[in-house]
């Protein structure tokens, strides 16, 4: 049988503790309030079970430790929503929630119980957790694709008129609406799904920008882990156009760690030695009516005119050393 108590007096619990409880039964944000059949519970922490798959992570930076300051002061004011799951409880929203809770030794929280479907709770698992700031590429990526998934079992067609492809097109716009994100990005952040574990941390760690990450995700694991490799012993990240030039290799199966570390030890464009000159630098040897075109002509001609002249010199140089 399920509880919905807690077992621990008011006299065991100190008065901010207390507070934490103290939540208004009609709360102002939509998003979490209860319907007319729904109440707000106080219930165990050990009864509030983690969402399966969950993917966001619970990190415990300045923002958490401000989250549970707030717990501290002014108790839970926004509930938790779970839905029942056995013989406890599965959380939809609130896993922060639930860890502050812990972490000032809280035994329960406010919750919202509500009945949902799992394509329903993956749903709004998603769209309730990915309006926070700071959200890394792999929880987005991960988050995106279970919520694709299950918009496509919840608007499955039956119907001979549409194709795959049409399909596949309204449901990623199905996923697009609470997110903030437009369609392509979406695309983008579940191919991210596809990366092996090694790659997609780089991702988060901004050592991969998001566009070369999702060309590396076309490539079987093998060859990521190959990729993963020669990034590892060459101390190198790959650019976007060798990410893509490694795709189309891989498609046309020549891409093996030869092809990899050839492609890898490039130079890349960035990384070419150059001399820049600011303009008001070079102004001074020039009269006051050039423009940087004339400047830059005038230079070359003068390069390639000391040019000639070291090589008159080296060729009578050599003649004089017969």
């Amino acid at each position: 049988m399920k509880e919905s108590i807690n077992n621990t007096s008011p006299a065991e619990q100190s008065p901010w503790a207390m507070r934490a409880l103290a939540v208004p039964m009609t709360p102002t944000t939509t998003k979490t309030a209860p319907t007319a059949q729904e109440q707000i519970q106080i219930l165990p922490l050990n009864m509030l079970a983690t969402f399966e798959g969950h993917p966001f992570k619970v990190i415990q930076d300045d923002n958490f430790q401000k989250l549970v300051e707030s717990v501290k002061e002014n108790g839970v004011l926004i509930p938790a929503v779970a839905r029942p799951k056995g013989d406890s409880y599965e959380l939809i929203s609130g896993h922060r929630r639930k860890a502050a809770c812990q972490t000032l030794g809280l035994e329960v929280m406010p919750v919202i119980v509500r009945e949902m479907t799992n394509e329903q709770a993956v749903v709004s698992m998603v769209d309730s957790n990915v309006q926070r700031e700071n959200i890394l590429p792999s929880e987005k990526a991960f988050a995106y694709k279970m919520k694709w998934d299950a918009i496509k079992k919840q608007g499955k067609r039956t119907d001979l008129t549409s194709t795959q492809v049409g399909q596949k097109s309204w449901s990623v716009n199905q996923v697009a609406e609470k997110v903030g994100d437009s369609r392509n990005q979406i695309q983008r952040y579940i191919r991210l799904a596809e990366l092996i574990p090694q790659l997609l941390n780089l991702v988060d760690d901004k050592l991969i920008a998001l566009n070369p990450a999702v060309e590396i995700s076309y490539l079987p694991k093998k060859e990521q882990e190959e990729l993963l490799s020669t990034m590892q012993s060459e101390d190198r990240t790959p650019s976007l156009s060798q990410c893509q030039r490694m795709r189309k290799l891989s498609a046309e199966g020549r891409l093996d760690m030869d092809a990899i570390f050839t492609v890898m030890t490039e130079e890349k464009g960035n990384q070419k030695e150059q001399v820049k000159f600011g303009i008001d630098d070079l102004r001074q040897f020039f009269p006051k009516d050039y423009d940087p075109q004339r400047m830059q002509q005038t230079i070359i001609k003068l390069l390639e005119e000391w040019q000639r002249k070291r090589q008159r010199q080296r060729e009578e140089q050599s003649r004089d050393a017969r």
